[in-house]
């Protein structure tokens, strides 16, 4: 069995003049979750887009579960677009059979797996509501389950967070593990780290087109120091030659960024000295400071790179 749900090699996408994905690749492992990160605009949703077959690649290529083009295996694939659409007169456990039924599920078996979606999520007083009276939250909550009500083996989601209020986001963090659990293999988008943190095995980070990252959160987030802040049991103005360059002091406490394997030594050298420790505190960055980090250093070499700017200026 291939170890990689999705395999994406090169996919480059133009519109008119504009570069939206450039050569963009990455591998999903089966049974996996897996984030797609970037600030809007990024070309997330066209990279989704063309490795599930719906938008074809100016260059590049993807394959699906065990190397199948994505054309045809299809029904065993959950898709939620960021463009969210349902029909309004029907009701809520329709529209997910309905769902269903467009990949090969039998439309009774449909309305049982959503009664007992919705009743798992708490959402069984809605079950026979129709769609126009629902609110977005809810309706997109329909949506996302009527996208996986076929048990897909490979569940692709962009942006789902988008428009749910923090108990509905739970909600479908629950919902992703579980299908996480039962073997399933997810790949979704967002521009929210709290929840690809949360969630993700491996992510890649997109700007400006292009993959700037791929690997582990905590390998995103070992790309930044830590943050110390030391609190002395002393006032000796020698002490700020032992610590790290670019510590600051800030009222009785100093602060300093230091990398992982330098923590030891440091306190080692400051019990050693004889100035004690009345407080310690050492903070490791979270993905989103990983995130911003990126995404900045991207930002900046494209306002270094006067032909990048003209050709944005191009576009404009």
């Amino acid at each position: 069995m291939n170890d990689f749900s999705v395999e994406a090699k090169g996919l480059t996408k133009y519109f008119g003049a504009f570069r939206a994905v450039d050569q963009v690749s990455l591998e999903v492992p089966t049974g996996s979750i897996y984030g797609v990160l970037g600030p809007n605009g990024a070309g997330k949703t066209t990279s989704l887009r063309m490795m599930l077959g719906i938008v074809d690649p100016d260059a590049g290529e993807s394959r699906l579960l065990g190397g199948h083009s994505p054309q045809t295996v299809r029904h065993r694939v959950g898709y939620l677009p960021e463009e969210r659409g349902l029909y309004p007169g029907m009701k809520a456990r329709e529209a997910i059979a309905f769902m269903g039924a467009l990949r090969g599920l039998d439309w009774a078996e449909g309305r049982h797996r959503a009664a007992s979606f919705m009743s798992e999520l708490g959402l069984e007083r809605v079950i026979d509501e129709k769609i126009r009276k629902m609110s977005k939250g809810m309706a997109q909550m329909v949506q996302l389950i009527g996208s996986i009500v076929h048990a897909p083996d490979l569940i692709v989601l962009d942006e789902p967070f988008s428009g749910l209020d923090p108990v509905n986001q739970e909600r479908l963090e629950m919902l992703v593990r579980r299908e996480r659990d039962r073997g399933a293999t997810i790949l979704f988008s967002t521009h929210v780290m709290a929840h690809a943190e949360r969630l993700c095995d491996r992510i890649a980070i997109i700007a400006r087109s292009a993959r700037r990252f791929e690997g582990t959160v905590d390998a995103a987030r070992a790309l930044l120091p830590m943050q110390v802040r030391y609190t002395p049991r002393t006032d000796d103005p020698a002490l700020a030659q032992m610590l790290p360059a670019g510590a600051e002091r800030r009222g009785e406490a100093w602060q300093f960024p230091i990398e992982n394997d330098a923590v030891e030594p440091l306190l080692a050298r400051i019990t050693a000295s004889g100035h004690g420790v009345a407080g310690l505190s050492i903070v490791r960055p979270a993905l989103h400071d990983a995130f911003v980090h990126i995404v900045r250093q991207v930002d900046a070499g494209f306002d270094a790179d006067p032909e990048a700017d003209a050709i944005e200026e191009s576009e404009a």
